[in-house]
């Protein structure tokens, strides 16, 4: 029996440069703000739950995951399945560490019984997606996947396997992710790995580490036989993934992005493709010097000189961690539906030493959307690839 198709029909994204699709993907074509990191700007959990009280008790990355689900299953537009075989796989890289580094500052100042009750439900990295399950009474599979800055992308690699294999006929997928506490960005700073410029700079020369961010992005995917049978647009189609480890460091990836390579191939060919069918790649492409070397090196191994068309929109959205995969995915849909790419924000000088490619800069690109890669390397040698295609 063939597998069936899966098939995007709704996204939701909390974004620093955009709350929603349309204004995300506008954002994705403007000059990001300055500063030396991303926060989704002037936020107000309010729409999204019944009272004060009730936000107060979700973690912001809850909250914004929320908020991302509610929007995706407002596109999917009367999304018909049975609840019990709809599941949640939401992604995140740290959690509520909000939460967590507010409770132990209260109780160190203050005392052992100041802690809140909900330091452990608003805290655990699960949070978001079994807020999400009891929001909407979904009882399939609800997991979170925690793979670092790879976690979006393999939430929706794990969620493509659900529904092929059955166990699923819906699956709300994604990332969410609020990492700026002063800790956060204390480790963050001290392990040398935030920009000292304050500028995201991908593939650039001159890049320096990435900025980091928050935000949030959730996709309804469902097979592609049951949103023709409602008619529901359908946005794109995913049609494979894949999942690797480096094996070798704790941050480092590996030389020549070995564990990279292994995981856009198996990616491409889990997509029944070849790597001459690929033609835009959405980079992780952090503005890290290690991690744009290891990237670039790996996708001239996979696709040749200069290969597709290359872009990190990190350049705009700065580095959102564990729902960076997720947010990437979500550009790479609207990109297949604006038939743009967007450009690389940032990269001015392209960094001679690296292979060459084919990066988009200076302005978005039009193109006739065809089979994408979206790829995502996290801390702990996680790799996530996850292909895309228009769904004409």
């Amino acid at each position: 029996m063939t597998a069936p198709t899966v098939a995007v029909t709704g996204l939701g994204v909390v974004a620093p440069c955009g709350l929603g699709a349309e204004a995300f993907w506008a954002g994705l074509l403007t000059e990001p703000a300055d500063g030396d990191r991303r926060a989704v700007p002037d936020w107000d959990p309010s729409p999204w739950f019944a009272n004060p009280k009730e936000a107060r008790r979700a973690d912001p990355f809850t909250q914004y995951a929320l908020a991302a689900a509610d929007m995706a299953l407002a596109q999917s537009d009367g999304l018909d399945a049975d609840p019990a075989r709809i599941g949640v796989l939401i992604g995140t890289g740290i959690g509520g560490i909000s939460t967590n580094e507010t409770q132990i500052v209260t109780r160190h100042e203050k005392g052992d019984r100041r802690v809140s009750p909900f330091l452990v439900p608003m805290m655990m990295p699960n949070a978001a997606a079994a807020a999400v399950s009891m929001r909407y009474g979904f009882g399939g599979p609800c997991e979170a996947t925690v793979t670092a800055c790879a976690a979006g992308t393999h939430s929706l690699g794990n969620a493509i396997q659900l529904i092929r294999t059955g166990r699923c006929d819906a699956v709300l997928a994604g990332g969410s992710e609020a990492p700026l506490t002063p800790t956060s960005l204390a480790g963050f700073g001290n392990m040398t790995a935030l920009s000292k410029s304050g500028v995201s700079m991908p593939f650039d020369e001159r890049r320096d580490g990435f900025v980091i961010a928050e935000g949030a992005a959730v996709l309804v995917l469902e097979t592609l036989e049951s949103a023709q049978a409602r008619g529901a647009r359908v946005l794109a189609l995913l049609l494979g993934a894949a999942s690797t480890a480096d094996a070798h460091h704790i941050t480092a990836p590996s030389p020549g992005g070995a564990g990279a390579v292994r995981c856009m191939e198996l990616a491409i060919a889990d997509a029944d493709l070849a790597a001459a069918d690929i033609v835009h790649v959405n980079a992780h492409g952090t503005s890290t010097p290690l991690n744009d070397a290891a990237e670039a090196e790996a996708l001239a191994k996979v696709f040749g000189a200069p290969g597709p068309a290359v872009t990190s929109t990190k350049g705009v959205t700065g580095h959102a961690l564990g729902a960076a995969g997720a947010l990437e995915a979500a550009a790479v849909v609207l990109s297949m539906l604006h038939q743009q790419i967007p450009p690389t924000f940032g990269l001015e000088r392209p960094d001679p030493e690296l292979p060459e490619l084919d990066l988009v800069r200076g302005g978005p690109r039009p193109w006739t959307p065809g089979p994408s890669l979206s790829n995502s390397f996290g801390f702990g040698g996680h790799n996530g690839t996850v292909v895309i295609a228009p769904a004409a």
